[in-house]
């Protein structure tokens, strides 16, 4: 059953008597991308459909980015027979914002079958956005065959092993993981001991009040262990992270806005800006799914985040294409 607009949930976690050690799972069916605010280093969801009831000063920040996944550039099934259209539609989306956003985060499956004019069309269509940059990580369909080497060439050439680094903007560490190598179908996606050692190091000369976000293709928590929606040495990743007071994870990879909040770490999974999946455990396996035309751009989104020194929260603000 999909979600009515006004069926959709708003959390403000500066306000919102939910207990951060708690869990907290927002299942908004929200399309091609999401806003994330960070504000003191806690990252803050909201629905971008929801954007006219917020006042600018809501979203403001001193670093807003903006997180869009798996574009499947070259997908052509009935689920989303123009997925350039609907990408070029979360570009509008994003060129909206009140805010313009400093770069964008694409969290994996860019390509659908790793074709360099399925990237060609990517950059393309992503070179009218107006974030000055884009930074990727790959998904499982940047690595058929398990090779990336195609896609190293255009996007990871200062990148570790298969594809990580990190970077800092404004105060705030990004970290890009790669959990999409030697991946099974089904199986959980893993990191690795190389990528693994290179987390703890990279993290170790960071000050513990740093807000830190990661992101990576398959969710770093265990969304759905039966359709492979998850990552298998994950907590070994995030022991590397208890230090720090703030800690926000961002992946794509199951095509729905998911969100958990457990201590100091908050998970938050973007919709596609290609087609829907089903909700975990509501078909007999993950896949394109086709819904009425006219629903399509109410399931498809993005995501954007904004940070402001000096208070306790990163805004997250999750926005459909309709």
């Amino acid at each position: 059953m999909f979600k009515k607009k006004s069926d959709e949930i708003l959390h403000d976690h500066n306000n919102d008597g939910i207990d951060r050690r708690g869990f907290l799972k927002c299942m908004a069916w929200a399309g091609t991308g999401a806003l994330c605010v960070m504000e003191g280093g806690i990252l803050k969801s909201y629905s971008l459909s929801r954007l006219a009831e917020m006042s600018d000063p809501q979203m403001a920040g001193e670093l807003s980015f903006v997180q869009i996944s798996d574009s499947h550039m070259g997908f052509n099934k009935p689920a989303n027979p123009d997925v350039a259209g609907t990408l070029k539609s979360a570009v509008e989306k994003i060129n909206g914002l009140s805010q313009p956003p400093e770069f964008l985060l694409h969290t994996g499956d860019i390509s659908h079958l790793s074709k360099p004019e399925e990237f060609d069309n990517v950059d393309q269509i992503l070179k009218g956005a107006s974030a000055r940059d884009v930074f990727f990580v790959p998904g499982e369909h940047e690595v058929l065959n398990h090779d990336v080497k195609s896609y190293m060439e255009r996007y990871g050439k200062n990148a570790k092993g298969a594809g990580w680094y990190s970077f800092d903007k404004k105060g705030v560490h990004f970290i890009a993981l790669v959990n999409v190598m030697n991946l099974k179908a089904g199986g959980l996606g893993t990191l690795g001991h190389d990528q693994l050692e290179w987390i703890e190091d990279d993290v170790k000369h960071l000050k513990h009040s740093t807000p830190i976000v990661v992101f990576a293709h398959i969710p770093l928590w265990s969304v759905y262990p039966e359709w492979g929606w998850g990552t298998e040495d994950s907590a070994q990743a995030l022991a590397y992270l208890k230090k720090f007071g703030s800690v926000t994870v961002l992946n794509g990879h199951i095509h729905q806005t998911m969100q958990k909040i457990e201590g100091n770490v908050t998970f938050h999974t973007a919709a596609s800006t290609a087609f829907p999946q089903p909700q975990p455990g509501k078909a007999d396996s993950p896949g394109p799914m086709k819904v009425p035309a006219e629903q399509l751009k109410s399931v498809l989104g993005i995501t954007n985040v904004n940070y402001l020194q000096g208070h306790q929260a990163l805004g997250v603000i999750d926005s459909t294409l309709a």
